[in-house]
């Protein structure tokens, strides 16, 4: 099975490179800030090394999603709002952030036990494959294409994940990290 802590070493390099970037900040100056040299920052980034310990938990607080401003915010109230099945997570952690009510129908769990909380466990089959080949798809670029992907059913005590077509679009926050937004394809399976 594919553990979510391989899926966060596979994205970490290429969502810090593309943060850095989107924030015109230059390796040097992010190895500056965070006490290391601009060659182990470019190792990170291209997934020749992995940061580990307090380095590693730097860079997950400085990506993890936070919809702080006020138009982080309202992306939130949309997604809580909507009458379409859509949930909004961290693009690196997968940590829920928002979910609408026809989402929530599926979950058995309610959604206050799960908000703030990564749904990677709840990862079916066809969600992993499609995380394994995000970079391929060029998911990490700046302007990353939405990615259109097919799941089988998933049942676990906490949700429900049904067979379908998912598509999932890539969302720079104010602050430049990133989100997903998790939504049925119009093309759903029957």
């Amino acid at each position: 099975m594919f553990d979510h802590g391989s899926a966060l070493s596979r994205n970490l390099g290429p969502s810090l490179r593309r943060w850095r970037v989107l924030n015109r900040v230059k390796q040097q100056a992010l190895a500056d800030e965070l006490g290391v040299s601009q060659s182990k920052i470019s190792r990170w980034e291209s997934g020749t090394s992995e940061p580990e310990g307090l380095d590693r938990a730097r860079i997950e607080r400085l990506l993890l999603a936070r919809p702080d401003s006020a138009a982080d915010r309202a992306l939130v109230e949309l997604v809580s709002s909507s009458n379409a099945p859509v949930h909004l997570v961290c693009d690196l952690s997968h940590r829920l952030l928002a979910v609408s009510p026809a989402r929530a129908q599926d979950w058995h769990a309610g959604v206050n036990e799960l908000m703030d909380l990564p749904l990677w466990p709840y990862a079916s089959e066809g969600i992993q494959t499609a995380e394994q080949s995000l970079g391929a798809k060029g998911w990490f670029e700046p302007h990353a294409p939405d990615i259109v992907f097919s799941t089988e059913r998933a049942d676990f005590p906490e949700m429900t994940i049904p067979e379908s077509r998912i598509r999932i679009t890539r969302f720079g926050l104010s602050d430049g990290r990133f989100a997903r937004l998790v939504r049925d394809d119009p093309a759903r399976l029957a």
